[in-house]
């Protein structure tokens, strides 16, 4: 029996698709150890959004082999897609999966196993993934999270935007069928999962590809699937992963606003609130589009929470359009604002742009963002005092020498009850949901 260590970098689609590995690895008899022991094999499910995730993808393949010298090191995923050409060159690897392999990794790694004297990359390994037009399909029974369960449901990208390579590592976009979403959902119910989050590279885009690619048609799709998992008994709470603003409408909002497991929490992409910067980062909308869509879901839903994502310091940003980015944000308000600096990223448009941003001027701006997303979010948070919450309980913590269960309201604030003093009797349960009275902050993010 061979000891495997998993590493995941990146996003939820690729904690999934980690999922994914380490079920099969243990259903063929490989046993699962931490990262930090010494493993005979090592998977690493990489990442390539940006230069930064390339090095990290780097330095924990390298930690890898250092860890054991004889071990079998394996890269998987994006960073393997965009950077073929370093990654053959790279003496820790000793093997490469690319996207859309995952599921075969037990018959891939036997294979190598099997043949030790052949280090260089497959080409089964490393598909063309830009012609791939299955979705690849995986069955979970469990994810590392133990309430929520992540639901990958779409793969690929066709938007290339200006600033991102994501498109060149997943493809084109790939739809899961509704029969497989809704038979891994119950199964995730049965094990005592309560909330199902939706999740994909653009989850905006579900079920375009089955209709061959005819109009922008994946916000009925998606909805249509929500509805579905709407039904299944067990689902306490539905909620979805990030959205493109448009394809918020009146009508997406009342089906939406019907389904009453649906977390009034939205995550709508942004990166930037100046038409000029959006249009050179290929964004489909425009900022008055994008605050349109906010208050559509403000009319339907009372007080959601909106959160989105923003990068400073893209190619040619000037400070008069930093500055009307910044009042934009300050006009909508949001629960959080993910923050990011644009890095150059090879091989994409953006790259070869004129007009690049000092680092010191992203530095700058970035941290102004930060200082107001702070503010909104104490601000949004702050509604909840004097009001009962509804909380999903996830986790115990001591804070200050007292112990708590925190988990997270339908609209993702988080918040605890404090069981120091109770018997265990009256000990509310995890994976429960109860309902709390607010009265302060317990910490700068937990109400209590």
């Amino acid at each position: 029996m061979k000891n495997v260590a998993l590493y995941n970098l990146g996003c939820k689609v690729n904690s999934y698709e980690t999922d994914g590995m380490r079920q099969m690895l243990e259903e063929k008899g490989y046993r699962i150890v931490p990262f930090d022991r010494q493993a005979d094999i090592y998977i690493v499910n990489t990442c390539t959004v940006t230069n930064i995730a390339d090095r990290k993808s780097r330095q924990i393949l390298h930690r890898a082999k250092q860890l054991n010298p004889d071990a079998v090191v394996v890269a998987v995923g994006c960073y393997v897609q965009t950077g073929r050409e370093a990654v053959e060159k790279d003496e820790s690897i000793d093997l490469a999966i690319g996207n859309n392999h995952k599921k075969d990794i037990v018959e891939i790694l036997e294979t190598f196993l099997a043949d030790r004297q052949d280090k260089t990359l497959q080409g089964r390994t490393v598909p063309e993934i830009g012609n791939i037009r299955e979705y690849e399909e995986m069955q979970l029974r469990r994810t590392s999270e133990h309430t929520r369960a992540y639901i990958k449901v779409q793969d690929g990208c066709n938007q290339f935007c200006s600033y991102c390579a994501i498109p060149y590592a997943r493809g084109r976009v790939r739809s899961r069928r509704a029969e497989d979403v809704l038979r891994e959902v119950r199964g995730m119910t049965e094990a005592g999962y309560r909330e199902v989050v939706l999740t994909g590279i653009h989850l905006s885009s579900y079920g375009i590809d089955f209709e061959g690619d005819a109009g922008y048609n994946g916000s009925s799709c998606l909805l249509d699937l929500t509805e579905k998992l709407h039904e299944i008994p067990g689902v306490e709470r539905i909620r979805l992963g990030s959205l493109e603003p448009r394809i918020i409408t009146s009508e997406t909002a009342e089906r939406m606003a019907a389904m009453p497991k649906l977390c009034p929490h939205f995550h709508l992409s942004l990166q930037s609130g100046c038409d000029n910067t959006l249009k050179r980062m290929n964004r489909h909308y425009t900022a008055g589009e994008y605050y349109n869509s906010v208050e559509i879901l403000r009319r339907y839903f009372a007080n959601p929470a909106v959160t989105t994502d923003v990068i400073t310091g893209f190619p040619g940003e000037t400070e008069e359009e930093f500055r009307q980015t910044r009042e934009f944000l300050e006009k909508v308000c949001f629960y959080e604002i993910h923050v990011f600096k644009y890095s150059r990223r090879a091989g994409t448009a953006a790259a070869i742009m004129p007009n690049q941003v000092p680092e010191q001027v992203k530095v700058s701006r970035s941290k102004e963002l930060l200082e107001l997303t702070a503010r909104q979010s104490v601000q949004f948070r702050s509604g909840y005092i004097g009001r009962d919450a509804e909380v999903l309980l996830e986790e115990e913590r001591e804070i200050d020498g007292r112990v708590y269960l925190v988990g997270h309201t339908k609209d993702y604030v988080k918040a605890a009850v404090d069981i120091t003093e109770k018997t265990s009797s009256a000990l509310p349960v995890l994976n429960t949901v109860v309902k709390i009275p607010v009265k302060k902050f317990l910490t700068d993010e937990i109400l209590v």
